[in-house]
């Protein structure tokens, strides 16, 4: 019953081998929804890996489980697995590996938990300081804020708004803040915030595997520039980028010595020094090769199962 040990070792290659050649590829910045797309794959082929391991050792482990698993195939395909020659591992890598999607669950939940809490938060907190006037119902779009710093955020939720302050509305003119309201559009758009979510959960979760914190680095890098992207395609680099300065030239980011947000200044010089894309073909078949990673896994699944039905 190799087909467990097997799977582990491709999940175990997988994220060690993929955020190196990702690292090393000099195309993420200048095709960021693309990566985002190869990152999710890689992750998903991980926790694939995992999930059908723990699946063939638990089946291999209790008959009851295989009785599930195994009940419409013939009695071939379950010789082909050799479930009956288990060693005493396979209970053990079952239940580890089912602790482990059940920490990653409840590291989910506890996320989503805590970015409704702060959202409700950030909620009451601008009902405070925008409170309704006669007439208006609350799920307007757009809310204006009284601040004297310039900042713009969105809002996500079951009624997403985007909040801009009155500092920002003096300081972007005409079309900087239509690319400013359009980057925030793109994240509410592309649902960024559930890529945020999860990623959060697996590096929470799983302090000690680095695959995961740079999955979750990545996506907070990677969306910022999507989002410039769809901003950019609108209303022109140029305003992208002088909007993006408008925003945070205040917070210091921009200084010989810039603490936070150092990776402001980058996005800027990117919007102002664009990239070539990669030509059409290559893109679609980055996207091909990516979409194909997480089945790999299946395969190595059922391949010994396809051998005995052929």
């Amino acid at each position: 019953m190799m087909v467990p040990a097997v799977l582990l070792l491709l999940g175990a290659l997988t994220a060690v081998a993929a955020p190196r050649l990702l690292a090393r590829a000099d195309w993420p910045d200048r095709e960021p929804v693309l990566a985002l797309w190869v990152w999710q794959c890689v992750v998903a082929a991980i926790l694939l890996c995992c999930a059908l391991s723990m699946t063939l050792s638990a089946a291999a482990a209790w008959q009851a489980v295989r009785g599930h698993v195994f009940a419409p195939a013939p009695r071939s395909v379950v010789e082909a697995y050799a479930l009956g020659t288990a060693d005493a591992w396979a209970p053990t890598t079952a239940v580890a590996l089912a602790c482990g999607g059940a920490w990653s669950a409840a590291m989910l939940l506890r996320e989503v938990v805590r970015a409704r809490a702060r959202r409700r938060l950030r909620r009451a907190e601008l009902l405070v300081r925008a409170p309704l006037l006669p007439g208006e119902s609350g799920t307007d779009r757009l809310v204006v804020l009284e601040g004297e710093q310039p900042d713009a955020w969105w809002l996500p939720g079951p009624s997403p708004r985007l909040v801009i302050t009155t500092a920002a509305l003096r300081k972007l003119k005409g079309r900087q803040l239509d690319a400013v309201l359009a980057h925030e559009q793109g994240h509410a758009r592309a649902r960024h915030d559930w890529l945020l979510h999860c990623s959060a959960a697996l590096a929470g979760g799983f302090p000690q595997v680095p695959v995961f914190a740079a999955f979750r680095d990545e996506m907070h890098r990677l969306i910022e520039l999507a989002a410039d992207d769809m901003a950019s395609r609108r209303f022109g680099r140029l305003t992208t980028a002088l909007a993006l300065v408008g925003l945070n030239e205040h917070r210091g980011v921009f200084g010989p010595c810039p603490a936070a947000q150092a990776h402001v200044p980058q996005r800027v010089h990117r919007l102002l020094t664009p990239p070539n894309r990669l030509p059409a073909a290559r893109r679609l078949r980055l996207t091909a090769v990516a979409s194909l990673v997480p089945v790999i896994p299946v395969l190595v699944a059922v391949i010994p199962g396809l051998r005995a039905l052929g």
